[in-house]
């Protein structure tokens, strides 16, 4: 089964059901029907649209489905976002290009056999019919859910069956799109060169109600940032922080070595995006002075707890989005 977007908003839904076709845009490239594979079709995208990079992988793949993969009596569906409804159906013919049919000349003819409400379908279902790509394949279970409700829907004196309640989906759903989140922050950050990360540091620090000075650029003894409340370094609790932005894992004299530069009454923060050996994290443990130890991982959930307190120069190194969801 194929989702086929019926353009943004669904503007071209009822065109869809009462012309009994399912059709995608990208007219200028124009008819595909002798076209034999996808490099071709990436090359008239970035001829015809000069699409690169990602936009052109994800367009070329989407047409390529839609001329290739699609097979007569596959099932599809389209949806309606405005009256959150969809209309499940059979392909019925092969590719065809028509710039008379519809404003969207890529189409194959389409035999719709029912429709159901979004509200009666599961929320792993819904999640899975979620993604903004104009087409994509549904998964077994989820072609299996959609089928069975039209059937019963067909068979039953009933308009709509009772939709199902969100149910503990919806929680595994939320967490997968947290981690998701979390690892693309990691890559965002990966991006950032050493100076920029440092200066994200700083800004975090700065969330956290602190004053930051950062160290020149040179010979630094291991100092690349200082915290306090006064900003100056001599009020209390005074933070030095080290910043290492490498793949590579800090080892235990690293540690040592942050260790010996610090005194009496400071607090050490060390800082690496390639994490640390466990030895470095048994030195920051036996030390005498204070050190925490703030790997990509911890440092992401610490961007992501303290954000809404950055500043717009910490910001514009990493903008994020807040995303609200359903409780």
């Amino acid at each position: 089964m194929w989702m086929v977007r019926a353009g943004e908003g669904g503007f071209l839904f009822e065109e869809f059901r009462s012309k009994g076709i399912i059709a995608i845009g990208w007219n200028e490239i124009g008819d595909l029907s002798k076209i034999s594979n996808s490099e071709e079709i990436r090359n008239l995208l970035s001829k015809t649209y000069k699409y690169s990079g990602g936009k052109l992988i994800n367009a070329t793949g989407q047409i390529s489905r839609f001329r290739f993969d699609f097979k007569v009596n596959d099932f599809t569906i389209t949806y309606n976002p405005a009256e959150r409804k969809y209309i499940v159906g059979k392909i019925k013919s092969d590719y065809v290009f028509d710039d008379k049919l519809s404003e969207y000349f890529h189409s194959r003819k389409t035999e719709w056999i029912g429709e159901l409400s979004r509200d009666s379908l599961s929320t792993s279902t819904r999640n899975s019919l979620g993604s903004t790509l104009t087409i994509f394949s549904l998964s077994g279970d989820t072609e299996k859910e959609i089928l069975g409700l039209i059937k019963e829907s067909t068979n039953s004196d009933n308009d709509v069956p009772p939709p199902p309640k969100l149910d503990e989906s919806l929680d595994i759903i939320k967490n997968d799109f947290v981690e998701k989140a979390h690892e693309f922050i990691k890559d965002k950050l990966l991006l950032l060169d050493w100076e920029e990360m440092q200066e994200l540091v700083a800004g975090l620090l700065r969330s956290m109600g602190y004053k930051t000075s950062i160290s020149t650029k040179g010979p630094d003894r291991g100092r690349d940032i200082i915290a306090s409340p006064d900003g100056l370094g001599l009020e209390e609790p005074r933070i030095v922080v080290e910043v290492k932005h490498r793949t590579g894992q800090m080892g235990a004299d690293k540690i040592r070595s942050f260790v010996g530069g610090l005194r009496s009454g400071d607090k050490g923060l060390y800082v690496s995006s390639g994490g640390f050996a466990k030895e470095a994290k048994y030195e920051a443990e036996r030390s005498n002075i204070p050190i925490n130890l703030v790997d990509l991982d911890k440092l992401v959930s610490l961007i992501t707890q303290y954000y809404d307190n950055f500043d717009s120069d910490a910001k514009s190194l990493i903008p994020l989005r807040k995303v609200y969801w359903p409780s």
